[in-house]
């Protein structure tokens, strides 16, 4: 009998830190509790840099190998500024443009590419860069409660980006695997 091999889910993403964290994990739970919306509690407040893709598990380490090469980057800061939506299904915290995030999240993209052959949708939708809080199980009638309360809200905050993350699925939810730090 072949024994088949494991494939996991994994992506790419930007973590922000303390105090932050819990700040994003605050308002998550508010959509869990006032909308029943809680698929965005499945992972930590992240920006995406990759969507999720499959990779054999026993091909792990080559996987942390790789990545390990995009690290020549220096730190930047992303500022959060308010809420945006993707109607009628996600609303996100959004961020203020930021060149040295999409220049980064470029480079990752091509290195994925070539290297490692994973294809991220990014490549045909360009890249809009967001932290969700409510998403795939918000109701359209949530959707269009929500958005009028969160339209104008402000949210601030700064992430200091030194690293970038590998994370993990683990059938139920996404986990911090892997961290990557910057090494200009």
């Amino acid at each position: 009998m072949l024994k088949t091999a494991t494939v996991n889910r994994y992506f790419i993403a930007i973590l922000p830190t303390e105090p932050l964290a819990s700040e994003i994990i605050k308002v998550k739970q508010y959509f869990v509790e006032a909308y029943g919306s809680k698929g965005a509690l499945r992972s930590p407040g992240h920006l995406t840099l990759h969507m999720p893709f499959l990779w054999k598990e026993k091909k792990e380490s080559k996987l942390i190998d790789l990545l390990a090469q995009t690290t020549n980057i220096n730190p930047f800061k992303i500022q959060l500024d308010g809420f945006g939506a993707f109607p009628p299904k996600a609303i996100f915290i959004k961020n203020k443009p930021c060149a040295e995030l999409s220049t980064f999240q470029e480079q990752l993209t091509r290195f994925t590419w070539r290297e490692m052959k994973l294809f991220n949708p990014t490549h045909n939708r360009g890249f809009h860069p967001h932290i969700t809080v409510a998403f795939r199980d918000l109701k359209k009638e949530g959707f269009y409660k929500a958005w009028p309360e969160f339209e104008h809200k402000s949210f601030d905050g700064e992430i200091e980006v030194n690293s970038f993350w590998l994370l993990k699925h683990d059938g139920k939810q996404w986990h911090p695997f892997h961290e990557f730090v910057f090494k200009p």
